[in-house]
């Protein structure tokens, strides 16, 4: 029998038509034939494709989706937004939008934020894969404009900003810092500039007119704690979490 899967579901994408889930690192699964432990959901990893396939089985029984439905990019850490009708693999492609019912659009991560994105009254959603690249070129904004296309409304989105690398783990260059507005760059407390991504990720979103009530933003660290992945954390050891989200 297969282990339970432990996932963060969040408030405000689990209603009215719309069903989220983050999943954790799940260290208690470990099948016999893998190199890394727990629920790894990265063929980008060092890890046996059967193992990962096997892996995404389960995640699919659990979000009771057929694979036909699922929709994954192959991440570059760009800021191609690709929207999808059906399931399958989108090559080159960082975000996903989608008007299409009983599909699920799923995006990995370890240390990068997922930012999931629902307009239940209008059944249009976005997964986007946001790391620093991915957040200062505008992926966010980009997939907004994309579901407002498919007939979304600001005024009806809510958000999820997953759990990823905080501001006390993110140690960055000043090539990098200078990137992201002063506001979210802390040059004082460290021998280093530190970058809070999801504080900037959050003011993205408000900027695109999406309320304070209707972000969620996940409080934890994906490198601090270890029910999570993190490649800063395990090298090539970790293995990779997905958020999705589903329209009902």
């Amino acid at each position: 029998m297969c282990s339970p899967i432990n996932c963060i579901r969040p408030a405000l994408l689990n209603k009215d038509g719309l069903e989220c889930w983050f999943t954790l690192r799940n260290e208690t699964l470990n099948r016999s034939e893998a190199h890394i432990a727990g629920l790894n959901l990265g063929f980008n990893t060092e890890e046996k494709k059967s193992v990962i396939r096997q892996n995404r089985k389960q995640l699919l029984e659990l979000i009771g989706t057929d694979p036909e439905h699922f929709a994954f990019a192959t991440q570059v850490h760009k800021t191609q937004v690709e929207g999808v009708k059906a399931g399958g693999q989108f090559d080159d492609t960082d975000a996903l939008v989608s008007a299409t019912p009983g599909i699920a659009l799923a995006i990995q991560v370890a240390d990068c934020a997922a930012v999931l994105l629902g307009d239940s009254k209008n059944g249009v959603i976005g997964a986007v894969h946001a790391g620093w690249r991915g957040a200062v070129g505008n992926i966010v904004p980009k997939t907004i404009s994309k579901i407002k296309a498919l007939g979304g409304q600001t005024s009806e989105l809510k958000a999820f900003v997953s759990p990823c690398i905080s501001l006390s783990k993110f140690e960055v260059g000043t090539e990098v810092a200078s990137e992201f507005p002063s506001q979210f760059v802390d040059y004082t407390s460290y021998a280093k500039p530190h970058v809070d991504l999801k504080g900037f990720i959050k003011h993205q979103l408000n900027q695109q007119g999406i309320a304070d009530e209707r972000i969620e933003v996940d409080s934890a660290c994906t490198i601090s704690e270890e029910q999570f992945y993190s490649y800063r954390r395990q090298k090539n050891s970790s293995g990779r979490m997905m958020g999705i989200i589903k329209l009902s």
